[in-house]
C-alpha cells in the first residue's frame, strides 16, 4: 500500500499563524510465499504505460513511480531474484502480499485555546488504539496466502465490529482531549476523520467537517464518503441554500459536532456521536482524507456569496463561483492527473493556496494496487447512498 501526506499552514496564516491540523498513518504490510510480485502494469484505459514498453517512461528512462490510478510506470518488481522464473504471465498472478492501514486526520478549532493540542491528541490516540485492530483483522484470514490455520487465530471481524472499533477509538480520543482541557484550563476542540483499511474495505468514522473521498480512475469520478457536521450542511439539507451557496457560505466555518471541549464534562464518561460507514476499495481508487482547508480555501467567499445572491442565483454568476471556489471536480482532476500520491498531495495544497489559502490544510492519500480492479457496476459508495439489498437488515412490522 502506498500513502502520502501533506500539510500546510495556508497562505493567509503564513505570517504568524500556526498549523492546527494533525495527521497520522500506520501501515501494516505482510508478504508470504513468493513475496511481492508488483502492481498491475496497465493504465486505466487498458493501454501499456505511456503507450511504450513496460518499465519505460516517455523519456525512455526507467521509472519506479507508482501512479494513483493503479498502473506502474516502472520495471516489474518480479524481475529480481528467482521468483521471476515462474512460467505464468505476471498479469495473471495475484500479488502475494497484502496491506492494512490505519489513518486519522484532525483539524483543531482555531477559535479555541488549544486546537493544535486537540488535533495532536486525537490523531495519535486513535491510531494507537486502531493499529492492533487492523493487524488482527488482516492476520485472521490466512487463506489469502493459501495457509490453513484455525486456532489460535480469531474469526475475521464483521464490518460493524470494525466500525464500532473506529467509533470507540474516536470516543477515547474525545475523552483524552477533555482530560487535557481540564488540566490545562483551556478549550480544546477538533474535527476528526479516522478509519482502517483492511481486506479491501475501508471502515471509517468522522466528527465535524473534515472529509473523506474516494477518487476512482477507472470511472473518472470522485465520491464523497462523509457529510459535514456543520451549519452549512444543515442549511443545504433543509433546502434553504443551494449547492453553489454552500461553496462560499459565510457560515462555512461553523461546525455542529467536535471532539473535545472545555473540560467541564467528565473525561471518564463523556461521549461524542461518531458517524461511521464501510465501503469497498478497488485497484483504481485513491482514498483521500482532507481538512476543510481544501474545500473552504476561498478567502473571498463572503463576497462571492453576496454577488451570487444579489444576481438572483443565475447560472452565469454560479459559474463564476464554481471557478473561484474549490470544487470536488477540481479535487478529482488534481488527484488523477498527478504521477504519484506525493505529487497529488502537493497539487491539492497548491490548489487551496491558489484560491486564497484561507485555513490550514492537511491531506492523507492511500492507494493499494494489489486490490481487484473496479467492477463494471460497482456498489454505491457515496455518503448517503442506499445500501445494497443484501446488506440491509430485515425489519418485521407487526399489525
Amino acid at each position: 500500500m502506498d500513502y502520502a501526506t501533506h500539510y500546510d499552514v495556508g497562505d493567509r496564516k503564513r505570517d504568524g499563524g500556526i498549523n492546527e491540523d494533525s495527521v497520522a498513518v500506520s501501515v501494516f504490510e505482510q508478504g508470504h510465499r513468493e513475496g511481492f510480485r508488483g502492481y498491475d502494469c496497465e493504465g486505466r484505459d487498458g493501454e501499456r504505460a505511456d503507450d511504450g514498453q513496460p518499465g519505460e517512461d516517455s523519456t525512455g528512462e526507467d521509472s519506479t513511480e507508482d501512479r494513483p490510478d493503479g498502473r506502474t510506470d516502472g520495471p516489474d518488481d518480479a524481475t529480481d531474484g528467482d521468483d521471476a522464473s515462474d512460467d505464468s504471465p505476471e498479469s495473471d498472478r495475484d500479488p502475494d502480499n497484502r496491506s492494512a492501514a490505519v489513518f486519522a486526520l484532525a483539524d483543531g478549532a482555531g477559535g479555541h485555546d488549544a486546537g493544535d493540542a486537540a488535533s495532536y491528541i486525537a490523531t495519535t490516540a486513535v491510531c494507537e488504539r486502531l493499529a492492533g485492530t487492523a493487524v488482527r483483522a488482516a492476520r485472521s484470514e490466512p487463506e489469502g496466502f493459501d495457509v490453513a490455520v484455525d486456532e489460535p487465530l480469531a474469526a475475521p471481524p464483521r464490518d460493524e465490529d470494525l466500525e464500532s472499533a473506529v467509533a470507540e477509538a474516536v470516543v477515547a480520543a474525545h475523552r483524552e482531549v477533555l482530560e487535557y482541557a481540564a488540566a490545562a484550563g483551556e478549550q480544546a476542540h477538533a474535527t476528526v476523520v479516522a478509519g482502517l483499511v483492511v481486506g479491501g474495505r475501508c471502515h471509517y468514522g468522522w466528527v465535524g467537517d473534515s472529509r473523506a473521498y474516494v477518487v476512482n480512475a477507472a470511472r473518472d469520478e470522485i465520491l464523497p464518503l462523509t457529510t459535514d457536521h456543520a451549519v452549512v450542511q444543515r442549511l443545504r439539507e433543509a433546502g434553504e441554500i443551494d449547492d453553489v451557496e454552500a461553496l462560499v457560505h459565510p457560515r462555512g466555518n461553523e461546525i455542529t459536532r467536535a471532539v473535545g471541549g472545555s473540560g467541564r464534562a467528565d473525561p471518564e464518561t463523556a461521549t461524542v456521536d461518531v458517524e461511521t460507514a464501510t465501503v469497498p476499495l478497488y485497484r483504481e481508487d485513491v482514498l483521500l482524507v482532507t481538512s476543510d482547508g481544501l474545500p473552504d480555501a476561498q478567502t473571498e467567499a463572503a463576497k462571492l456569496y453576496e454577488w451570487y445572491v444579489d444576481a438572483g442565483r443565475d447560472e452565469e454568476m454560479a459559474a463564476v463561483v464554481r471557478d473561484r471556489a474549490v470544487t470536488d471536480d477540481e479535487i478529482r482532476e488534481a488527484v488523477l492527473s498527478a504521477p504519484s500520491l506525493a505529487d497529488a498531495a502537493e497539487r491539492l495544497v497548491e490548489l487551496a493556496n491558489d484560491r486564497g489559502g484561507k485555513d490550514n490544510l492537511s491531506t492523507v492519500l492511500l492507494h493499494d494496487g494489489t486490490l481487484p480492479p473496479t467492477p463494471e457496476d460497482p456498489p454505491a459508495r457515496a455518503a448517503g447512498a442506499e445500501a445494497p439489498v443484501e446488506d440491509r437488515e430485515t425489519l418485521v412490522e407487526h399489525d
